[in-house]
């Protein structure tokens, strides 16, 4: 998975900037001719197979030393860079009349290749400086450097073994025409995808496996039978199944890996849908502005396949991933023009439903909204929001869209275009969130309504005060990186209500999010770490794997990222690489049998929160954030004081204790059986708030066994006193009494000391002492 990371350059003067951008755009050309040269006049079964050749050779050097590997990782952007001119050359050229390969201009490819993408980062510097503000504010130039520098390096943002997975879901919608038109459905379709991803993920690995078997079988031949190896291989060959070894070869040596027409069940008419012929494409290398340059729309993104003597190849795997599904859409509707109200129908469905359809077992028994109207309290006209989630205290809201032109039109061509794609795909979705939230600000209750005979039908009346955690979020079809992470550095992008930032993901994410954050106490804590970074300007991360990535590793990050804001000078702060962890699951063979990675949680934790989960009594999800907010020690410092005193409810009916935190944690652990005093129990979580100098406390009561086992869990709702009255004097004097600090010490066990104002506070929430419970 590619990514672009590169920074713009600043300070450099306008003459030096056209030099530099004169000077880029001639070589871009003139490297981009040489490929076209190299490309056209061979034959292309006999080159594609020295490419993937050398790229299997650089893999075997990879699994025998660090150097290997690290060779291997530089060389994946240059081949894959090279395959998309590979295709977009064979679609723009016709066939060569007598073709002949040169290895020695083979093997020139990747260093011209190599040359042209660090030339396209020049232009891309030197043509993203903006003076005067743009869409993006005083951050216009960045985003159109990132927009250009992506376009170039960004490739295969989904994961090839969820290929199937997600074009089963985003093609079941069509299904009946996808039979009509080419008679067969989104299962076969999706199972197509997903061969073409395995074959370009191991094939060539399965092929050079049974190239070695069919050498071990012949040399065992020839030792039982006394002949030479060479005389077993000719008669090894006059008794095998000739067509099996030719296409194990082809595999090996020749690209057949790409050969789409043998490795997959796809109809004929759709593979011509989606491939060129050699010579059909005239626009890349066409006379113009950027001609030939990465700059302009690789043929690739509109057809992600070429048609070779009569057969089907993907050449280029990711762009088959990330075009393949928006091309076969294009060509549906082409062939069925009146189908175009329906199918605009059954995206709209398709989006408005992804949400709670892919995540529907985190949000089980939610209350869910589709199609939610109320009137705009500007307008007072009749509106609409897409679909409204509700369960405990989170309310989601999400608002989809199913456009995806910023992957179509070149940033460098028209990135103006790119800009009210954004505005489409991620201002609209913001600007109707922001409508419906202004209307459930406008009253203490506000009534919904669905639309019925034409009829506004009230279904059911929201309190914007139930719900501790509102969630704005748009939902697009496919990712769009980096639009989707810099959206929030738009100008009129501002936390809804100036308290709930905005956030935008796509279906994509959901796939991924799914399996990584299997409870909703899990997906909810997320989310709202997720929001928290929505509102950071000046803070990225590249898209929803990093910011997963970094939840997973980090916990509360965005407490990270603001203490390293407040050390260091202003500027943008850029988190690189933190999706590792992620990508490194979906990496491995097995990766379908082992669990994906997730943050480490104590037994006695993940059981008080089973429990919680399981009881679901009101506001459960504000106890298990707070439980969750705990950096990776201060989970282990509460596992450590629970286990210690659930272990004396044998001889006490119950037990507390106050865990600091951002909010802080008061736990009452209760004997299995019994009954708390939920008055007791609130008058001293309040002290204690009081006595650690909180102004806040999330409280729960546990049920327990002493031996182990937690029974059930609740939130219990308690207000800290801002005022010393008559009725809550014994709060304020129990609140001194636990100000003692050698109690504070008995309840916290395995913190001895105060920490330094600079080390990292002991309640593991990752930031200073002094910015933490040092305050």
């Amino acid at each position: 998975m590619g990514k672009a990371r590169q920074r713009k350059f600043t300070g450099i003067s306008p003459e030096l900037r056209q030099r530099m951008l004169t000077r880029a755009r001639t070589e871009m050309q003139e490297l981009a001719k040489q490929l076209y040269d190299i490309v056209s006049t061979m034959p292309p079964k006999d080159l594609l197979g020295y490419i993937y050749g050398q790229r299997a050779v650089r893999a075997m050097f990879a699994m025998e030393d660090a150097d290997g590997a690290a060779l291997w990782s530089q060389s994946i952007g240059s081949d894959q860079f090279v395959l998309e001119y590979f295709h977009a050359i064979l679609a723009a050229s016709p066939p060569p009349d007598e073709p002949v390969f040169d290895e020695e201009k083979a093997a020139a490819l990747h260093d011209i290749g190599d040359k042209l993408r660090s030339k396209a980062m020049t232009y891309a510097i030197a043509s993203s400086e903006v003076l005067d503000e743009g869409v993006f504010g005083r951050k216009t130039g960045d985003v159109e450097f990132r927009a250009k520098t992506g376009w170039v390096l960004l490739r295969g943002h989904r994961y090839q073994v969820l290929e199937e997975e997600f074009y089963a879901y985003v093609l079941q919608p069509h299904d009946d025409l996808l039979r009509e038109v080419y008679g067969v459905g989104s299962a076969e379709i999706a199972a197509g995808f997903q061969a073409i991803s395995n074959a370009s993920r191991e094939g060539q690995g399965i092929a050079f496996e049974m190239l070695a078997r069919k050498v071990d079988e012949t040399q065992e031949f020839a030792e039982a039978n006394g002949l030479s190896f060479e005389s077993a291989t000719d008669s090894f060959l006059q008794n095998s199944d000739t067509n099996e070894l030719a296409f194990v070869m082809d595999d090996a040596m020749r690209g057949g890996i790409c050969n789409v027409s043998r490795h997959t069940k796809l109809p004929e008419a759709l593979l011509s849908d989606l491939a060129f012929r050699r010579g059909e494409e005239t626009e890349f290398f066409a006379e113009g502005e950027l001609s030939g340059t990465p700059y302009r729309t690789l043929p690739a993104r509109k057809k992600p396949l070429i048609e070779l003597e009569g057969q089907y190849y993907a050449v280029d795997p990711c762009f088959t991933r990330d075009s393949g599904y928006r091309a076969l859409l294009h060509c549906l509707r082409e062939r069925r023009r009146d189908y175009k109200k329906q199918f605009d129908d059954r995206q709209r469905d398709l989006t408005e439903n992804a949400f709670h359809d892919l995540l529907k077992a985190q949000l089980d028994g939610a209350q869910v909204l589709r199609e939610v109207y109320y009137r705009d309290t500007k307008t007072r006209q009749w509106v609409e929001n897409d679909t409204l989630i509700m369960l405990d205290d989170v309310l989601i809201l999400v608002e989809a869209k199913s456009g995806a032109a910023a992957t179509v039109a070149s940033p460098a061509l028209d990135f103006a275009r790119h800009t009210r794609s954004v505005q489409d795909l991620v201002v609209k979705a913001y600007e109707q969130c922001a409508r419906f939230f202004e209307y459930l600000a406008s009253a203490n209750e506000v009534p919904l309504f669905k639309l019925e005979d034409g009829r506004h039908v009230e279904v059911m009346r929201v309190r914007r005060a139930d719900y501790r955690l509102a969630l704005p979020i748009g939902l697009t079809v496919e990712s769009f990186s980096p639009f989707s992470a810099m959206c929030k550095e738009l100008p009129g992008v501002q936390p809804l209500l100036g308290h709930h930032p905005f956030i935008s993901m796509s279906i994509d994410d959901l796939f991924v999010l799914k399996r990584f954050l299997p409870t909703m106490g899990e997906l909810a804590h997320y989310l709202e770490v997720r929001q928290a970074i929505a509102g950071m300007r000046d803070a990225m991360l590249f898209d929803e794997l990093d910011h997963l990535g970094a939840y997973i590793q980090k916990n509360r990050f965005d407490m990270t990222i603001a203490e390293q804001r407040a050390q260091k000078r202003p500027g943008l702060m850029i988190w690189d690489g933190m999706s590792e962890v992620v990508d490194s699951h979906f990496a491995g063979e097995d990766w379908d049998r082992r669990p994906p990675p997730r943050q480490h949680m104590p037994d006695e934790i993940a059981a008080l929160l089973d429990a919680l989960a399981s009881s679901r009594m009101p506001n459960w999800l504000a106890a298990d954030s707070a439980v969750r907010n705990y950096g990776f020690d201060g989970r282990e410092n509460l596992a450590n004081t629970m286990t210690r005193f659930r272990r004396t409810l044998d001889t006490h009916e119950s037990r507390y204790f106050h865990m600091p935190g951002r909010p802080g944690l008061f736990a009452w652990l209760q004997r299995a059986g019994t009954e708390p005093n939920l008055a007791r129990m609130r008058d001293k979580a309040a002290a204690s708030a009081m006595a650690m100098g909180e102004k806040e406390v999330v409280a729960l009561v546990a049920w327990a066994h002493y031996g182990g086992g937690y029974v059930r869990a609740m939130h219990v709702v308690v207000s800290v006193p801002t005022a010393r009255t008559a009725e809550n004097e014994h709060v304020y004097l129990d609140a001194q009494r636990l100000r003692d600090p050698n109690r504070l010490i008995a309840l916290t066990p395995n913190v001895n000391t105060r920490p330094g104002r600079n080390e990292p506070c002991w309640c593991g929430s990752g930031t200073k002492f002094k910015r933490c419970h040092g305050r």
